[in-house]
């Protein structure tokens, strides 16, 4: 916001000296009559007017990655793995569309709730896409190998992802319109570190069983056997054959995972200190550990999309749902399908 007397300068102003009423009911102060923080009292919604070209660039960036997963997903039909990843790059754009509007808009908790709800639930739908890949990973390879059955782990951890999205934006919420330093504001505060933390356990739990089938689908086969892979699901063996999928699949998935869980934890520690808290108020902080981190974690699931990778056919053939929902075709298609379905029994 232009002043009509230019930008103020606060280097002089104290608390003591400020403007009482104002300092008392921030929401009547705009960018011309307050500064953000006096004296370490933020008055703000942050301490920082949030960059304007380094936010169009994140939310540019996010809604190219938007267009091109919808165009992905519908070519190839991968519908569960396009709802999350829209779900979650539509949540990104507007979290940084919020961000934008808060540069005029600093005294209001409008834009501010907007941004925070929204960057906090996107990434707990790229969690999700990355854990439906799971258990089609498990039917590809080995589902004889697994734990538990393919659908187990769908069920497991989506179910985790639900519980967390719950946490962070009822948290989210109370916090957000909630007064600065209320007990309804700590409160919120409090259940979205939760919600955030069960994210970050959920990621954790959710690597270490992908690392123990990785274990187990590379364990030897018994000496009775013809081939040291026989155990592997024989109607995939193709897929399994071409570098794209492995090792550039899976690499490209751990990765995401990876990005995602820094993220996570950046997110648990700034919300601990609150948001009158220096992580919170720390914009290169902020693009490093959640914009960057998330950008990264989207581009992986964009240029190593399972419908360009896996395939329309391999991808629904591979589904838990197959054996008993699928339609074979002909061809290629009706003996994947059918073979997958037979093996995965």
């Amino acid at each position: 916001m232009a002043c009509p007397t230019g930008t103020p300068d606060w280097s002089g102003v104290t608390l003591e000296t400020f403007n009482q009423t104002l300092l008392r009911n921030p929401a009547l102060c705009t960018s011309c009559t307050c500064p953000l923080e006096i004296d370490g009292h933020i008055l703000g919604d942050m301490s920082y007017y949030p960059s304007l070209a380094g936010n169009i660039l994140f939310a540019a960036l996010f809604g190219a990655l938007l267009l091109l997963q919808v165009g992905f997903g519908m070519g190839s039909r991968t519908w569960g793995f396009l709802i999350c990843m829209s779900a979650g790059l539509i949540l990104e754009v507007l979290g940084y569309i919020a961000r934008i509007l808060m540069r005029d808009n600093m005294f209001t908790n409008t834009y501010f709730i907007m941004y925070l709800v929204c960057l906090t639930l996107g990434p707990a739908f790229f969690s999700a896409a990355i854990y439906l890949s799971l258990s089609r990973l498990v039917v590809i390879y080995a589902p004889g190998r697994a734990r538990f059955r393919p659908q187990t782990y769908t069920y497991i951890f989506v179910g985790c992802d639900t519980i967390a999205l719950l946490l962070q934006g009822v948290g989210g919420g109370l916090a957000a319109g909630a007064d600065a330093g209320s007990t309804l504001s700590k409160d919120g505060i409090n259940i979205m570190i939760a919600g955030v933390a069960w994210q970050v356990f959920s990621l954790a739990l959710f690597g270490l069983l992908s690392f123990e089938f990785w274990l187990r689908a590379r364990r030897p086969a018994s000496s009775s056997t013809s081939s040291s892979s026989s155990h592997y699901n024989p109607a995939f063996a193709a897929l399994r054959a071409r570098r794209s999928f492995q090792p550039w699949f899976i690499v490209a998935l751990a990765l995401a995972g990876v990005f995602i869980f820094v993220r996570s934890v950046f997110r648990c520690a700034e919300l601990s200190g609150g948001f009158s808290g220096k992580l919170a108020n720390d914009e290169i902080t902020f693009m490093l550990l959640e914009g960057t981190m998330i950008i990264l974690a989207c581009i992986l699931l964009t240029a190593f999309h399972p419908g360009l990778v896996v395939g329309s056919e391999a991808w629904a053939a591979a589904s838990w749902k197959a054996g008993a929902h699928g339609s074979p075709g002909d061809g290629e298609k009706a003996a994947t399908v059918t073979a997958a379905s037979s093996y995965r029994e």
